[in-house]
């Protein structure tokens, strides 16, 4: 490690916690230069729902650089850009009946959130938006201001404006977060200007996987509905079927007017994002947003040859099964560690263990690294144990995963 510890910037983090040179993948698993194997239940903080290496993916990449298919693009039309626009509108957005124009904002999701922002903007005239408590939007200056994490706030070195946060569903117990937004709508005395948005996650990965309640995303786009506000769902992480639809939002059966997302998007890992705006809302001026790399063809190509698991519901059956086993092994753990003091979090294959004793967390995914799992820590303060494993897993990977994951609890409350 001494090449990146000496060359590298001190920003970098995955590499300090995970202290080995990784050098293949496939599947769910991950080897490193030594040789040792070790099951992901990171898949790429959610950028690799398909697994490492998808062989059928992995071909058509390697014949279309064969055949000098074009690679960089921007937004010019080619053949991979349009085979990704026709599946995404055949198998995903008209079975939902979604009426959608599809933007290429850039390669990664702040930069979705960022065009987000601004067409609601654009569209309402009005400059404020509302975000939640332990929201995670991105690390650039707009997505940073309607971000809750106060240390990633502070890199901005610049005061973050037109931008008001309010309590994330179950936020203070038994406490009606929407009636208290209402309130602040509705009165003129509130402080809070008529936003052009609310952003939200319906599950918040970076923020502690805090899942929102239907109902209460029903109530969100009621109040949006009313007050004519623009509906922004950033499904960075939570879609692409993480949750066990392909938009986490679908069970909430809202329509959000504005849709990120980012991450497995690309299918293999590339780089790639999309928003999605309802049609009467796409009012941009022909590059009036745009970017160097909106053209990732590779990324095109990997996307819809992704879209095949979606042409009918046996993927997603498969991920919501998978999600209920993981949850039942999380309740086992809970109830079988009472020191933990655990809570159980999240849905789909995007759950956690949240541990109300500091560090814990951090010490049982260290340990379990050591004994060959990937899995990372989530919260404010880093005090959820998150499952994100690629959502191709079998029975097998899930058993071994959790399985190393106990013995790693066991070990580090014996100490």
């Amino acid at each position: 490690m001494k090449t990146f510890e000496n060359l590298e910037s001190e920003v970098r983090s995955y590499s300090r916690g995970w202290p080995t040179v990784f050098e293949k993948s496939k599947g769910y698993k991950l080897w490193d230069t030594d040789g040792k194997e070790y099951v992901d239940f990171f898949a790429g903080a959610g950028t690799l729902n398909y697994g490492h290496n998808n062989d059928a993916m992995q071909e058509k990449l390697i014949e279309y650089i064969k055949n000098d298919g074009v690679i960089h693009s921007l937004d010019m039309a080619t053949i991979p850009r349009q085979d990704f626009l026709e599946r995404f509108n055949e198998v995903i957005l008209k079975p939902r009946n979604l009426d959608y124009k599809i933007m290429f904002p850039g390669p990664t999701g702040t930069n979705t959130v960022e065009s987000a922002l601004k067409i609601a903007r654009k569209i309402t005239g009005r400059e404020t938006v509302i975000s939640f408590t332990n929201a995670f939007h991105g690390m650039t200056i707009g997505s940073l201001s309607v971000t809750g994490n106060s240390f990633k706030r502070h890199g901005a070195g610049i005061p973050l404006h037109h931008a008001v946060s309010m309590p994330f569903d179950n936020y203070v117990e038994d406490h009606d977060s929407i009636a208290y937004l209402d309130r602040f709508l509705e009165d003129s005395g509130s402080g809070v200007a008529l936003p052009a948005a609310i952003i939200l996650e319906t599950v918040q990965g970076e923020g502690g996987i805090n899942a929102a309640r239907m109902e209460w995303l029903k109530k969100v786009e009621e109040l949006c509905r009313r007050w004519d506000i623009l509906l922004i769902v950033d499904d960075v992480q939570a879609g692409n079927g993480r949750t066990g639809t392909f938009f986490s939002f679908e069970p909430a059966e809202i329509k959000p007017d504005v849709v990120c997302l980012s991450k497995s998007i690309g299918g293999i890992g590339l780089p790639m994002a999309i928003t999605l705006i309802k049609s009467e809302y796409d009012q941009w001026g022909p590059g009036e947003h745009n970017g160097t790399f909106r053209g990732n063809n590779m990324a095109f190509i990997a996307a819809t040859e992704a879209l095949k698991n979606w042409e009918n519901d046996e993927f997603a059956h498969a991920i919501q099964e998978k999600g209920a086993f993981l949850k039942s092994e999380i309740n086992r753990l809970i109830d079988q560690y009472p020191e933990l003091n655990g809570e159980a979090k999240g849905r789909g294959l995007m759950q956690g263990i949240s541990i109300d004793k500091e560090g814990l967390a951090e010490d049982i995914c260290a340990e379990a690294f050591h004994r060959g799992l990937i899995v990372e820590t989530s919260g404010p303060d880093d005090e959820v144990v998150k499952f994100l494993p690629p959502l191709i897993i079998d029975q097998e990977g899930l058993e071994k995963g959790l399985k190393i994951l106990e013995d790693s609890i066991k070990h580090v409350l014996k100490q």
